[in-house]
């Protein structure tokens, strides 16, 4: 693995440390994954050069998925959580500009979904997304409530940890990451089948959001910091996503 960047500059990402896109224990992934090799291909000018994002575009509280669904009068139920890092490159640079967008379960495990089949009760005061820009050093920060896990069905006993939703869109399209962080300290982690695709306890902890006291908010919220690197090496995984874009 060269330290070199692309042509393009973007760093070639390492292949190995995101999970097979096949893994049968997590049932779906046996139908979606693709039968041939995929292709690499020379990033495009469009690739290199958008999208772009600014402040202007989101509302005062997309980043606060406590108030955002309902008003500022009418909080969501649930433990309120501060989850906050950096974006940034393979070389520790920060990535200012960079949309982040977040979506979750309420703090019952519930998704806001016409499809969800789950019959904890829906929250009429959460809708479970948000969205911000990433600030010139390259920091981020949402005000949430700890979503709550919830089962799904890949196997009879199969339960999902509390878990986050991210999506982020770097200065180009080569830097896009779509993937999930989980929470310190929930022995459910590893116990998850999609957890289990992912091929080292490293790789794991990678997404895994430690406790961050410093930044708690005093009688009200907990934090978690989640840092997340676009490219490379050292890339923030994709979950059953090989390919990597």
């Amino acid at each position: 693995m060269t330290d070199a960047p692309e042509p393009g500059g973007y760093f070639p990402r390492d292949r190995g440390w995101h999970p097979p896109a096949l893994s049968p224990a997590y049932k779906t992934t046996v139908k979606r994954a693709p039968s041939f090799a995929p292709l690499s291909f020379p990033t495009s000018l469009g690739e290199e050069t958008g999208p772009v994002f600014g402040h202007e575009t989101l509302g005062p509280l997309d980043g606060d998925l406590i108030h955002n669904f309902a008003g500022l009068e009418n909080p969501a139920i649930g433990p309120r959580i501060v989850v906050h890092g950096r974006v940034l490159d393979e070389s520790a640079r920060p990535v200012p500009g960079a949309l982040i967008e977040i979506w979750q379960a309420n703090a019952g495990g519930r998704y806001r979904h016409r499809n969800e089949s789950y019959l904890a009760p829906l929250d009429p005061h959460f809708g479970g997304c948000g969205r911000v820009v990433s600030r010139e050093d390259g920091s981020y920060e949402f005000r949430t409530v700890m979503p709550g896990p919830y089962p799904w069905p890949n196997g009879m006993n199969d339960w999902r940890p509390a878990h986050i939703h991210l999506s982020i869109f770097g200065p180009a399209f080569a830097q896009r990451l779509v993937t999930q962080m989980y929470f310190e300290g929930d022995p459910l982690i590893w116990l998850c089948p999609i957890v289990g695709a992912i091929p080292s306890r490293a790789a794991i902890e990678s997404l895994i959001a430690p406790v961050d006291s410093a930044r708690n908010i005093p009688m009200d919220a907990r934090a978690y910091k989640f840092d997340i690197v676009l490219r490379g090496r050292r890339q923030t995984m994709f979950e059953n996503r090989k390919e990597g874009m």
